[in-house]
């Protein structure tokens, strides 16, 4: 019933985690059986260690949260050799992440991908990182979003590319360039750029200024992202992330065209909800009369 396509790849359910808030191991093991959910997405690994922002990198806001963590990991060397056979013994289905400062970069974390086992079933290329080279986000360009797919492919797995919102009304040319430059699904989205200050020391209230607001506050943002880029290029196999903290955002997500879900802001408050919203999806299904999760795909009646 829950069984959902993305791009080549099967999963046995559409539920996921969103890289960055399921760590890089089993650590969610510990709350429910991992090999029950579609995929667990790890948090973003570079081709080197990397410690990430000074603190305080996390801080509460309404609905959600804002955070400047700095993508902190043990490299993918590292983390191939620490987290990965940990997560293999949980019966994980894994999907990496990858992020760099550089083009190069990229394509090093994702050749050292490539003799990772089979049970590595797709890496998401995390283009909307902020530790890049140049001006700005690769993914603000179609030019060196097209680059980045085009490097890692040399992990010889599938590829999908995450994006960011904060792009705007070029997000579908920006999900199309990645599509076209062989990546087989695009994850819509990431965090959008946010500032929270105390009113009292009239400092950010994380060291290192601005950061990325999630969690329910952006849910409605990010389910009009994912229909804009679902009704630009409905071919785009899209995996849907912002704001889920109940069944129904996840129906809403497979409606406006979401392949799969993502959940990640939500773990931080309740590390079962993952596993939860996977078993619930089924009833909700059942009770609705729907016969598989991708009858629901796309099926939004807008006026």
């Amino acid at each position: 019933m829950l069984e959902t396509s993305v791009g080549s790849l099967t999963l046995t359910s559409p539920v996921m985690t969103a890289s960055g808030t399921a760590g890089h191991g089993a650590e969610l093991s510990a709350y429910f059986d991992l090999s029950t959910i579609g995929a667990l997405v790890i948090k973003s690994l570079a081709p080197y260690p990397w410690e990430g922002n000074k603190p305080l990198r996390v801080y509460s806001t309404p609905a959600g949260m804002i955070n400047a963590v700095g993508l902190q990991g043990p490299g993918v060397q590292g983390w191939k050799k620490q987290e990965l056979p940990e997560l293999l013994d949980a019966g994980a289905t894994v999907v990496a992440s990858i992020w760099g400062k550089t083009v190069e970069e990229y394509h090093e974390a994702a050749q050292m991908l490539a003799d990772a086992p089979a049970d590595v079933v797709a890496v998401e290329v995390n283009i909307s990182c902020p530790h890049t080279k140049g001006t700005g986000l690769f993914c603000y360009s179609t030019d060196l979003t097209s680059e980045v797919i085009e490097a890692t492919k040399v992990c010889g797995r599938p590829l999908w590319a995450k994006l960011s919102p904060n792009v705007g009304p070029t997000l579908p040319e920006i999900a199309k360039a990645a599509f076209d430059s062989g990546a087989e699904a695009v994850t819509v989205s990431n965090t959008y750029n946010g500032l929270s200050v105390d009113p009292v020391t009239r400092k950010p209230n994380i060291g290192k200024g601005a950061g990325g607001v999630s969690g329910a506050a952006i849910h409605p943002l990010a389910v009009k992202s994912v229909f804009d880029v679902h009704q630009a290029y409905p071919e785009i196999p899209i995996v849907a992330a912002g704001g889920v903290s109940c069944v129904e955002d996840v129906v809403e997500f497979a409606l406006v065209g979401a392949s799969a879900v993502q959940i990640g802001t939500a773990t931080l408050a309740d590390p079962r909800i993952v596993g939860r919203l996977a078993k619930e999806l089924e009833k909700w299904c059942k009770k609705h009369g729907i016969a598989s999760y991708s009858e629901l795909i796309g099926q939004v009646e807008m006026p």
